[in-house]
């Protein structure tokens, strides 16, 4: 129960003494009820049906005794008048209690899902590449939805509990006895039931893990869809999809056999102990018709809710497995926290004046792993300058980006932006000066001008046109039959690859950054857009930073500074024309053998 309790505790937190009130409110219903149940002999009474002896009842006797002694008709519209107005009072106070139920419950779902994508987004770029991505998406949606439901039932099942805690209060006064008596049966009964509890736990972690394979599977066979297409490997997926729903199906019915077996067993059970309740009331206990008569009435609702009490604590444990991914996740996010709050107010603005430099930098992505991506990496990136960095896979190019933006720490040496070493206190604000483009340009499944104003929510169309003529990209757009108003489609695939790279540049740009990352942003293009990007950063040069990551040599003729990596190590650095020069260097041989693939 302690995921429950642990989200109780967040529930409470969120609504603070709204949750209290509706506490109030279920023993207001409890106890409103229990005034219901004991008009009934006062009634009975006064119908002339028969005459039932209220002296006989402990405590609330006198009450009766007053309808005694007024005439019948009277009394029953006494009686019929008290018992409306309780029905009225206690369904008023019910619809009020559900809606403010309902305002938490959305309320509070709707708050763990900001306050978990949150955590999300403010993790250190390291733990965010070792997850997988549907398993994130799948606790953001699935297992979210489960806590809302299992958040439902457990405010559901407290409130079965207080009903049941008064009614056996009103049953203790009335006999002692009989209701210790089969206080300690349905005791035994619910003991009874921990055998349908834990497996219905093991059955809910067996769902979690194959909507976890589910949800990864479709996602990689979504994203892989031309290849399957174009591979004729149709077959393959579909039974491998067939034999995962067969297993789920499998799951679902156990649990559904689960249940219904151990709602027959405690039918059964509640049966034969109702029965043995009776026969010992009678005949052992000598109980008194009025007594044994109210404590029937009271016990035959009971039982409704012991039967409902137990099959909610089986879903409930159905649920846990959900609550538990969920608060992993979460104390994860905050383990891996990148920021504390102190520094995420920090100054938007930010310039490169000078350089950004590397001082006997060492990176690896695991502490266990004795190799080294990087290894004592000294290296200068000039303000207002194109730096390309060269080399084979593997030579550890993208980590030393992801080091120069902050992405990753390095285990030595240290990051210096404008003389100042790079830490938590200045990395926010040399982020928002960033612009970085990958290799496999993202856009949005929304408008052009969406895509823009993503990024940059203050920007006019004006500004929009602007940078798509700086990356090249203002005829084709103009030709487009809605302008900026054109939907792309998903990632952008109504586009071709050169037109989908401008347009990312073009977004690039519009955050007029000081300094621009492009990670072998050109790879994919022909030679017509790769010449037109080619003209685009030329006329950046010397008004921005550029850092490239190129594998097509041709596309970094115009660089100040190139950079060649190998095995994570610096081996040559220089101007193009010069290393290109160096016979015996690995930059001369790379551009060999792209000359040699060209011809």
């Amino acid at each position: 129960m302690k995921p429950f309790l642990y989200f109780t505790k967040k529930i409470y937190t969120y609504s603070g003494k709204v949750l209290l009130y509706n506490f109030v409110g279920m023993i207001l219903i409890s106890l409103l009820d229990g005034v219901g149940i004991f008009l009934l002999i006062p009634l009975i009474n006064v119908s002339g049906i028969f005459e039932i002896g209220t002296k006989e009842i402990p405590y609330i006797s006198f009450v009766f005794s007053f309808f005694e002694n007024l005439p019948n008709t009277l009394g029953l519209l006494i009686i019929l008048s008290i018992y409306v107005m309780i029905v009225v009072v206690q369904s008023i106070i019910h619809r009020h209690q559900l809606i403010q139920n309902a305002i938490i419950q959305q309320g509070f779902v709707h708050r763990l899902r900001e306050e978990t994508y949150c955590l999300l987004l403010q993790v250190n770029w390291g733990y965010f590449i070792t997850k997988r991505k549907s398993d994130i998406i799948k606790t953001l949606t699935t297992e979210i939805g489960k806590v809302r439901k299992g958040t439902n039932l457990f405010i559901q099942f407290i409130s079965s509990q207080v009903f049941s805690l008064i009614q056996v209060g009103v049953a203790l006064l009335l006999s002692p006895k009989l209701t210790i008596f089969v206080l300690i049966f349905g005791t035994m009964l619910l003991l009874f039931s921990r055998y349908f509890i834990k497996k219905s736990y093991n059955l809910g972690k067996d769902s979690n893990k194959f909507s976890r394979v589910y949800i990864a599977g479709i996602t990689d066979h979504l994203n892989g869809f031309k290849e399957i297409k174009s591979n004729n490997i149709e077959e393959t997926h579909i039974n491998w999809f067939r034999t995962l729903c067969n297993r789920i199906e499998e799951n679902s019915l156990t649990f559904t056999k689960l249940k219904t077996s151990s709602q027959l067993l405690y039918k059964i059970m509640s049966a034969i102990l109702i029965a043995i309740f009776v026969f010992i009331a009678v005949k052992m206990f000598k109980a008194q018709s009025a007594q044994l008569m109210l404590i029937i009435i009271i016990f035959s609702r009971l039982w409704p809710t012991f039967s409902r009490i137990q099959s909610d604590l089986e879903k409930l444990s159905s649920y846990v497995p959900s609550f538990e991914e969920l608060i992993n996740l979460q104390k994860q996010c905050v383990k891996e926290r990148e920021f504390t709050d102190q520094y995420l107010d920090q100054d938007n603005s930010f310039t490169l004046k000078d350089s950004i430099k590397c001082k006997d930098v060492c990176f690896r992505y695991s502490k266990t792993n004795e190799t080294y991506a990087l290894k004592n990496v000294n290296v200068t990136i000039p303000c207002n300058q194109m730096t390309a960095i060269v080399g084979p896979s593997g030579a550890g190019k993208s980590t030393l980006v992801d080091l120069l933006m902050g992405l990753n720490k390095p285990e030595k040496g240290i990051v210096m932006v404008d003389g100042k070493e790079l830490t938590d206190k200045n990395i926010l604000s040399l982020r928002r000066s960033i612009s970085y483009i990958s290799q496999d340009p993202f856009l949005f499944n929304t408008s052009l001008r969406e895509n823009f104003t993503l990024v940059s929510p203050n920007s006019n169309d004006g500004e929009i046109w602007e940078a798509l003529e700086v990356a090249s990209a203002f005829d084709f757009v103009k030709r487009l039959p809605q302008g900026l108003d054109t939907i792309v489609g998903d990632r952008g695939i109504w586009l071709s690859g050169g037109e989908r790279q401008r347009i990312v540049l073009a977004r690039a740009l519009l955050r007029k950054p000081s300094i621009l990352v492009l990670d072998e942003a050109t790879s994919a293009l022909d030679t017509e857009n790769e010449f037109r990007i080619q003209e685009t950063l030329c006329d950046l040069k010397g008004k921005i930073t550029i850092i490239v990551i190129a594998h097509r040599l041709s596309t970094i003729k115009n660089a100040d500074q190139v950079i060649v990596l190998e095995n994570g190590e610096v081996i040559q650095n220089g101007g193009y024309k010069q290393l290109e020069n160096e016979t015996k260097g690995m930059f001369r041989r790379l551009v060999g053998e792209q000359t040699e693939v060209g011809i």
